[in-house]
C-alpha cells in the first residue's frame, strides 16, 4: 500500500470518528483531495486508492489535471478571476469560491454560453478578515436572491475559511457559516438549493464536520507536505 494510501485511510477514520461524535452518518461528508502542487503521479496513487474527488486551485493547473483525470470529480475551490471563469465552467464538478455578484454573473453568462449549468457555492467571509475573500451575510442574500433568475448557475451551500489557528479557536467560524447557510434556505427558489457546507482543512477539518461540514477540502493529511 502507498504512503497516501495509508495517509488516506487515516483521513476516512478521522472524518468516521468526528461524524460519530457528532451524530452524524460519515457518508454525508465529502472528501475532496486537494491537489495544489501535487504531481501526476500523487494524483494516480490516490485514484488507485480510491480518491474520487478532487480540489485545485488555479484554473491552468484545474484544467490540465481535469483532462487527464477526466472520470474524477474536479472541484475549483481557489480564487477565480473573472477572465478565467471560461476555462472552469463545464468542467468544474462545483465551483466553491463564488466570492463576489461580479464573478457570479460572469460565471452565469459563461455557462449559458456553454449551454451548461454550473453548480457553485457561495464564498463567505464568516471571519471578517480583511486578508480573506467572500461575501457578508448581507451580501450573500443578495446573491441568492440575484441567482434565482440566473439560467446558467445553481447555488449548492457556502464554503468558508477559517483562520489558520488551534482547530477549537474557530469552531466559532464554522458553527456561524451553518447558522448563515440555515437562515438562507428560507430564500426558495428553483436555481437554489442550499445544502453543502464546504468548511475545514488538514487542521481543522474534525470540528468543521462536529459543525456540520458536509464537505472537507484535505490536501497535507493525504498527501504529505
Amino acid at each position: 500500500m502507498s504512503a497516501i494510501a495509508e495517509r488516506y485511510r487515516a483521513v476516512l477514520r478521522r472524518i468516521e470518528d468526528a461524524a460519530d461524535l457528532a451524530g452524524r452518518d460519515p457518508a454525508g461528508v465529502t472528501l475532496v483531495a486537494v491537489t495544489k502542487t501535487v504531481g501526476v503521479a500523487e494524483i494516480s496513487q490516490a485514484v488507485a486508492a480510491g480518491m474520487t474527488h478532487f480540489g485545485e486551485n488555479r484554473a491552468q493547473e484545474f484544467v490540465g489535471k481535469q483532462a487527464l483525470f477526466p472520470d474524477m470529480d474536479w472541484h475549483f475551490i481557489g480564487t477565480l478571476q473573472t477572465n478565467k471563469a471560461k476555462q472552469v465552467v463545464g468542467r468544474a464538478h462545483l465551483i466553491h469560491s463564488i466570492d463576489s455578484k461580479h464573478l457570479l454573473d460572469a460565471v452565469d453568462k459563461r455557462a449559458v454560453e456553454a449551454g451548461v449549468v454550473q453548480p457553485v457555492l457561495l464564498q463567505v467571509n464568516v471571519s471578517r478578515e480583511d486578508s480573506k475573500h467572500g461575501f457578508t451575510y448581507e451580501e450573500a442574500e443578495d446573491a441568492v436572491l440575484s441567482a434565482c433568475d440566473m439560467p446558467g448557475v445553481r447555488i449548492h451551500g457556502l464554503m468558508t475559511m477559517a483562520p489558520y489557528s488551534r482547530a477549537e479557536s474557530v469552531r466559532w467560524v464554522f458553527r456561524e457559516c451553518a447558522e448563515w447557510l440555515g437562515r438562507l434556505q428560507s430564500l426558495h427558489c428553483d436555481t437554489v438549493e442550499l445544502t453543502e457546507l464546504s468548511m475545514g482543512m488538514t487542521n481543522d477539518f474534525e470540528v468543521a464536520i462536529e459543525e456540520g461540514a458536509t464537505i472537507v477540502r484535505v490536501g497535507r493529511a493525504i498527501f504529505g507536505r
